[in-house]
């Protein structure tokens, strides 16, 4: 991550993001504001995204199975091809108490970024996901997302956006073009070990004709990092929805390793 200047850019972005409303909401699988980081070429990242939403959606909706007392288990590996490329390949699975444990989807992330050797004042990236999900899990069964990210750290502060775009390619939302989803991270370094802040995902809908708020999605997490070394990811939060079309409280954690060499049975 780049160092950077002010706070003073901080409290804007999150106004305008409160102000704002929410996306059509990153499904609750992979819940994460991203850094322009990338893994290192040769290494590997393994990491488990794990939620559960403690008040969601109690029937089906639009054909799709309720949210509430649902675990979502994410499986992803990353692999560092250069310095400025990566690749991460995405299982989702779900716990349901009606269903039991199921095949959700799968996914595939290329990322790049602008190299450190640039010298940037901020970090930027470009991440582009696009994949599968079961009918069942998901109004729409093939999406396409582009994330350009932007960061910074200064201090012991951080703030990581991104404006996010998605749309479908089959399901109930595809006549709905590209939708404007955007996130962002603010933290601060409370020790060498321990970092807290918050994080906003939302969901305005179609570019040029957003959702009423009432019908957008919208979400503050507060969270903490834990930085036991550079070879581990560790994040946890307990997300609040703000509007009704929310999950009102989501429980998240993402636990993550970076090997220099992938262990045996994935090799």
């Amino acid at each position: 991550m780049f160092r950077t200047t002010s706070r003073r850019f901080v409290l804007p972005i999150a106004a305008f993001l409160l102000a704002a409303g929410a996306v059509q909401a990153q499904d609750n699988y992979e819940i994460q504001v991203y850094d322009a980081e990338t893994v290192d070429p040769g290494k590997t990242m393994v990491e488990f995204h794990s939620n559960f939403t403690v008040n969601g959606t109690k029937t089906m909706q639009n054909g799709v199975y309720p949210t509430e007392d649902a675990f979502h288990e994410t499986l992803e590996i990353t692999r560092g091809w250069t310095t400025w490329f990566e690749t991460a390949l995405y299982t989702f699975t779900s716990i349901g108490p009606n269903y039991g444990w199921q095949y959700v989807g799968t996914h595939i992330r290329p990322r790049v970024r602008a190299p450190e050797k640039w010298h940037w004042p901020v970090g930027v990236g470009l991440s582009t996901e696009f994949g599968y999900q079961r009918r069942i899990f998901s109004e729409d069964t093939w999406t396409i997302e582009l994330r350009p990210i932007v960061d910074r750290k200064d201090g012991r502060w951080y703030w990581s956006f991104n404006p996010t775009f998605d749309r479908s390619f089959a399901g109930l939302n595809q006549r709905k073009g590209w939708e404007f989803s955007p996130n962002l991270k603010v933290s601060y370094d409370v020790t060498k070990r321990v970092s807290a802040g918050f994080e906003y995902y939302g969901s305005l809908g179609p570019v040029g004709n957003f959702d009423l708020i009432g019908q957008q999605q919208q979400q503050i997490l507060p969270a903490i990092d834990l930085n036991l070394s550079p070879k581990w990811e560790v994040n946890f939060g307990v997300g609040v929805g703000v509007t009704a079309g929310t999950d009102h409280i989501i429980v998240k954690g993402i636990l993550g390793y970076r090997f220099d060499r992938l262990p045996r049975p994935w090799r």
